[in-house]
């Protein structure tokens, strides 16, 4: 393992604070753990600091130790042991993170590394002139079935090809990120084989799946340029209008808003935005319709989502009793 280093002073801030946002999640988190043992919360206030700032700064290291009562060089070790921390200024609008474990090497991520190093620089860790990209290669992300993948922030972006990874590295560019659908970026659901489903199908339906593909090839065969179908896509792709019928009433942010992130399938990007939407308690969620649910989840374009987490339910048990309905309901702690 590369010996890993904090940034240079020049690049390093001359305080850190975490805004008043986090500063409360700091605080109810640094709370879920027993008297004495409140230092097991430092990996995920630097996850929330990285988030906040981008990368994990020497302030935002000292500031954290000190709220855990920690020694500053106990703090430094978490720091520099877990590559999940970017200890230098990383791209503002992407730091692309190529993976490179042996299935998506096999399927092609050297030619996404050569699109990241024309595209951004020629080494790692380096942001392009204007700073707003970076790149890295790093270890296995998970999602070896659809390789190769980078993740960006804390979304994935798979089967990739070298063009399309440099459309998504000019979308981001160009500011237009959050426009790019993430997960696979071909015709499959998630991890479900490319093509369609293959086994435990009847005659009928195998003889189907095989006429299917023999059409699918034909059509690529013909198929017109990308240019002459884009609009389509985009216009497939469009999220909902925010004057939509369906979708759910917001409300004015309550001096204290529901932990929206205690619902499974809600972390911090989803409940910025929830809250962007005027969502913001559990009892919210709980009342939304099908209507409603559909709506938010084409906002989000979770595919169904809303419906397989049980997001309503969840919400009722939340706003019930809090954390001990949710284990009477689930057998298990909200996440």
């Amino acid at each position: 393992m590369s010996v890993r280093r904090l940034a240079e002073d020049q690049f390093q801030p001359a305080a850190f604070a975490f805004n008043a946002e986090n500063a409360v999640w700091a605080e109810k988190t640094i709370k879920k753990y027993p008297e004495g043992r409140q230092q097991s919360a430092i990996i995920p206030l630097m996850m929330r600091a990285q988030e906040q700032e981008g990368w994990v700064t020497r302030p935002a290291i000292e500031k954290i130790a000190d709220m855990l009562d920690m020694a500053y060089i106990r703090a430094l070790e978490v720091a520099t042991f877990y590559t999940q921390f970017q200890l230098h200024p990383v791209g503002t609008r992407a730091h692309v993170q190529v993976c490179g474990t042996t299935p998506c090497m096999l399927r092609g991520a050297e030619g996404l590394i050569k699109i990241c190093k024309s595209r951004i620089h020629d080494h790692a860790f380096v942001r392009n002139a204007d700073g707003t990209l970076s790149w890295e290669e790093v270890e296995c992300q998970g999602a070896c079935v659809n390789a190769p993948m980078v993740v960006i922030g804390k979304d994935t972006y798979e089967d990739l090809t070298p063009a399309r990874l440099e459309e998504i590295i000019d979308a981001f560019a160009a500011g237009k990120g959050h426009e790019i659908q993430t997960g696979p970026q071909i015709d499959r659901v998630f991890s479900a084989p490319e093509g369609g489903l293959t086994s435990l199908l009847s005659d009928e339906a195998k003889a189907k799946s095989t006429a299917s593909k023999t059409a699918k090839a034909t059509a690529e065969v013909v198929a017109p340029p990308p240019s002459e179908i884009a609009p389509e896509k985009a216009d497939a792709a469009k999220k909902p209008s925010l004057d939509d019928k369906d979708r759910p009433a917001g409300i004015e942010r309550p001096a204290q808003p529901d932990d929206l992130q205690l619902i499974s399938g809600v972390g911090p990007k989803i409940e910025g935005t929830l809250h962007e939407l005027g969502i913001f308690t559990f009892a919210q969620i709980a009342s939304w319709h099908e209507a409603e649910r559909h709506w938010v989840d084409g906002y989000l374009n979770f595919k169904g989502r809303i419906e397989r987490d049980e997001w309503v339910k969840q919400a009722e048990a939340l706003a019930k009793g809090g954390e001990a309905e949710y284990i009477k309901v689930f057998g298990k702690k909200p996440r």
